[in-house]
């Protein structure tokens, strides 16, 4: 985008760069890191927020800075960013509060600690960028009221998939034609992987067997495709999308394998499949003047009706900068919630699972998430994936079953759970799930005016 590299060109002339904090020092924050300190001018890493700082410290040598300062106080933080030193931190809260940030990016996967971080950012008008699907997925349309009432932006980052799709949607609605569809291509689907079995190809690219894990079950392109959902009022075709169905064909002619009138009725479909070569990810969508059928077909989109549009790559930390400038120089999100969910993603049984049992996090051992209308979601009182870690079992659940509120004891006390509730409330006046967790707090878990301090 030329507005967007003139824009940084102009902050770097004039020495006043974007100034980025982080949060979570993982693989993807480490390429983030290296790719605005080499190659985005206009723009530098103020600060990493990591629970072992050592590894925010690591990040930045990564990159070739080797003057960091480590923070624990907010006046130390503050000063080392005045004075344009690297700040590690182990207190996200820090660079949320800090008055010389300028943008929050959440590159966690964390729905609960997530949200924390960004209500804080929100309080002291910080705009956030997520690389975080998870918490989009799970609780993006009611943090979005907050961040509205705060006048900043929530949104979803270019180089992740949501991101790309957003952008190609975008680009297809402004040649005055209509999508239907929003597809994710996967390279591998098998609901049943686990940390053990993606262990090899994590250390090979040194990333995190968990998060390796949630692509390869469907956990991952689920959020990601509950995220496009909610962004364009899209649905799923049936719970779990395709399923992963194979497709080697012609990109040009996915088209083929989707009902258009089906995707009329819907407003339109999220999806993905396993396998197809050449792409990333793709939008179908019709044009609504039959005399440009002619044009099309001539410059080889085929004789439609439905046309097929794609972009053959994700860069991820490649592309996130280009989504920082967005917010914080236009006011520009990549994406948000137009109001309530339509989609969300729920939990599965990964394996036979017995009463008792505390359920571990997505992408580990006990659970894979399924992308469900909300209407679906909310009539079976399912359980979001993005919230099942320390759930406790009330009675045996089997393989491939999906789990519901009724089948768990909560853990006490989370931010997550009561802002669910809230999105369920302002968005489809529904009580049922505020009523469960009332409950709760009159068994002691949580006392109302406690878990109100933590809300804006």
């Amino acid at each position: 985008m030329w507005i967007v590299d003139s824009a940084l060109k102009e902050r770097a002339d004039t020495n006043k760069p974007i100034r980025v904090g982080i949060i979570g020092a993982g693989f993807m924050c480490q390429g983030l890191t290296n790719q605005i300190t080499h190659s985005t001018p206009g723009m530098r890493v103020a600060a990493i927020s990591n629970r072992r700082v050592g590894r925010a410290v690591d990040v930045f040598h990564y990159s070739g800075l080797n003057d960091v300062v480590v923070a624990d106080s907010q006046l130390r933080f503050d000063a080392a960013v005045e004075r344009s030193t690297p700040v590690a931190t182990e207190d996200a809260m820090l660079i949320a509060r800090s008055d010389f940030i300028d943008v929050l990016v959440d590159v966690t996967g964390s729905v609960e600690f997530g949200a924390r971080v960004a209500l804080e950012a929100f309080k002291y008008g910080k705009d956030v960028v997520l690389m975080n699907a998870e918490l989009d997925a799970t609780i993006g349309p009611i943090l979005q009221t907050y961040a509205d009432a705060h006048g900043v932006i929530f949104t979803a980052c270019e180089g992740d998939e949501p991101g790309i799709q957003m952008n190609l949607y975008r680009w297809v609605k402004g040649l005055g034609m209509t999508p239907r569809l929003l597809g994710n291509v996967k390279g591998l689907q098998d609901r049943y992987r686990n940390p053990t079995t993606q262990k090899g190809f994590a250390e090979k690219w040194g990333q995190n067997p968990t998060m390796v894990t949630s692509f390869a079950d469907g956990s991952k392109v689920s959020f990601e495709q509950a995220v496009v959902a909610n962004a364009t009022g899209f649905k799923v075709l049936t719970r779990g999308m395709s399923r992963g169905l194979d497709y080697h064909g012609d990109v040009l002619k996915i088209g083929e394998i989707y009902d258009l009138e089906e995707l009329r009725r819907l407003g339109g479909a999220i999806d993905y499949v396993v396998g197809t070569p050449l792409t990333k990810v793709y939008c179908l969508a019709e044009h609504p003047d039959p005399k440009q059928a002619h044009y099309l077909n001539l410059y080889k989109m085929g004789p439609g009706p439905l046309y097929s549009f794609f972009v053959p790559y994700h860069l991820c930390n490649l592309e996130v900068p280009t989504a920082i400038a967005r917010t914080c120089l236009f006011r520009d999100p990549v994406s948000r919630s137009l109001g309530g969910p339509v989609v969300e993603v729920c939990a599965v049984a990964k394996r036979d699972l017995k009463a008792g049992e505390v359920l571990d996090d997505y992408g580990m051992y006990m659970t894979y998430g399924e992308a469900a209308n909300v209407e679906e979601m909310s009539g079976g009182r399912y359980l979001p994936q993005g919230l099942v870690e320390g759930c406790k079992l009330l009675r045996d659940i089997a393989k491939d079953a999906v789990i519901t509120y009724d089948d768990v004891v909560l853990p006490a006390g989370r931010l997550a759970d009561r802002l669910r509730a809230e999105q369920y409330r302002k968005f489809r006046g529904e009580t049922w799930l505020q009523d469960l967790l009332d409950k709760a707090d009159v068994r002691g878990a949580m006392a109302p005016a406690q878990r109100e301090k933590v809300l804006v």
